[in-house]
Formats: structure tokens, C-alpha cells, sequence
């Protein structure tokens, strides 16, 4: 590892720092348009996994002590990549926030696979309409990779899979599950969506609770060959139109006269009994 890549920080307006101090994360989606964006991974157990995945890293930032600790193994695997380092209250102001596990990464997106191709010998997906808090977004792809979904489907409504704090939560699971968009006009979803899926084979299971929901339990459901697990927003829920376009409206029963889980909760639960 050349130790000429290695650098101190001591000026904070440098623009190679740009990407981890003064961009957001929209700018990072949009840094290198028309070609792909960027992306921050943090931890070093996330940074493994990302490049596991196959994703090019443009630089790190770390705390010193992970350069021959934490992150050793990792930059021995990226010896061109640069290096900004320095002590954790320096980053602290540099970033504006105590760095988890004190390692980030910047690396570039990749072009997304289509629909069919992730999909083509799944058995069982999930389906995420309009998630838009990226901490359930996190947590719904750590569960679905967890309890035997195949792969992630996202409408255009939904948060940023590889945004930080998602990534973070899914603890890089994002990196270990196939995922892309259905639907990339609002147009296209549901009407058009639930026909590409009925017509790769898959029945449609749309988690609302209604007159017409049958338990998560349910023997006919549970004997599906190929089945898309559909989850809504927080709050409002999947749309009407959403629910009336699948084969099976699913709700998970309750007691003590709770109405609903959280959709991260939900999803696990209904992840664990129909991934079966």
C-alpha cells in the first residue's frame, strides 16, 4: 500500500472533500450526470460488502486508526484508492456528525438490471410502494435478504436504496440482494407493474388490511409457486387501485387492539411466513 495516497487533513476546503462535506445526497445521485452518480458507504463491514458487490470506490475518508486497523484488510484490496484521513473530532467537524465505525467510502453507482432479469428464476419478491423513509427502506432489505426473498422491486416513490442511512441500516445488505425499479413513470404503477409481474408468473399479495384480507397464514397463499409480497408507505398504506389490481389482499392478525406494524415490522413478519 503506497503511503503517498495517504493524507492528512488540515484544509477543509479542498474540493476532493466535497462529496463527504458539503454535497447531499441528491448531489451525490446526480454528481457525475449524464453518467452514474455516487454513493456513501459507511462502516467497514459495509464497505466489504459493496465491494463484494462489485462496486468502484473513488476515495475514503477514515479515522487514523483504522488505516492499520479496522480497514487494513479493505484498502489492501484498493491500493490506487485515496485515503483522507485524521482524528475523530476533526471529522467530526469536517462531516458534521460523529462517523459510525469511523471509516466512509465514496463510490459510484452501477447501472440497475431490469425487472425480468432479477426476477426471472425468483420464487418469492418483495414489492415496495412508495417506502419513503429510508430507515424502513433499510431494514426492510436487511429482513427480505435474511428470510428468503429473492430480490427487491421499488417504485420511483420510494427512498434511495444506496442512500447512507439506508445502506447503513441494512447493514450492506443492499449489496447482497438483487433490486431495481418497476415502473419508472408514476403512470406505470400499479396497473402496468402488476401485469409484468403476472406475467413473469408471479401472484400478487398486497399487505392491507380489508373486508376482503385473508390471514398471512392463509393455506392457498401459502402454496403459491411464485408470489410478490407488496408492501406500502408509512402510514396511508398501499393506494386502492394497488390493492384492487392484486390476486390477494393480506393481513397479519393482531391482538390488544393493535390495527398494524410498522411496514419494516411487517415486512419481516410476513418475509418469515411466506418465504417458506
Amino acid at each position: 500500500m503506497s503511503e503517498n495516497r495517504i493524507m492528512e487533513i488540515d484544509d477543509f476546503t479542498a474540493p476532493e472533500l466535497d462529496i463527504y462535506a458539503r454535497l447531499s445526497e441528491n448531489q451525490l445521485l446526480h454528481y457525475y450526470e449524464p453518467e452514474k452518480g455516487l454513493f456513501l458507504a459507511e462502516s467497514p463491514k459495509v464497505i466489504d460488502r459493496a465491494l463484494n458487490a462489485g462496486y468502484e470506490p473513488v476515495s475514503f475518508l477514515l479515522e487514523q486508526k483504522h488505516i492499520t486497523g479496522e480497514a487494513a484488510d479493505i484498502l489492501k484490496r484498493c491500493p490506487d484508492i485515496p485515503v483522507y484521513t485524521s482524528r475523530p473530532e476533526v471529522l467530526a467537524k469536517l462531516t458534521g456528525y460523529q462517523l459510525t465505525r469511523g471509516a466512509l467510502c465514496c463510490m459510484r453507482r452501477r447501472d440497475l438490471p431490469g425487472v425480468s432479469e432479477i426476477c426471472r428464476s425468483a420464487r418469492r419478491i418483495a414489492v415496495l410502494e412508495n417506502v419513503m423513509n429510508p430507515t424502513n427502506v433499510g431494514a426492510i432489505f436487511r429482513s427480505a435478504a435474511a428470510l428468503n426473498m429473492d430480490a427487491v422491486l421499488l417504485t420511483p416513490g420510494c427512498s434511495d436504496p444506496l442512500y447512507r442511512r439506508a445502506i447503513r441500516v441494512s447493514m450492506g445488505t443492499v449489496f447482497q440482494i438483487p433490486w431495481t425499479y418497476i415502473g419508472t413513470k408514476k403512470e406505470q404503477w400499479p396497473r402496468d407493474g402488476i401485469r409484468l409481474l403476472h406475467e413473469m408468473g408471479f401472484r400478487t399479495a398486497a399487505m392491507a388490511l380489508s373486508d376482503n384480507s385473508v390471514s398471512i397464514d392463509d393455506k392457498n397463499l401459502m402454496k403459491e409457486e411464485k408470489l410478490a409480497i407488496i408492501l406500502g408507505t408509512e402510514g396511508d398504506g398501499l393506494a386502492a387501485s394497488t390493492i384492487a389490481d392484486c390476486d390477494y389482499t393480506v393481513k397479519i392478525p393482531m391482538s390488544h387492539g393493535v390495527d398494524s406494524l410498522n411496514v419494516a415490522a411487517a415486512s419481516a413478519v410476513a418475509f418469515w411466513q411466506l418465504g417458506q
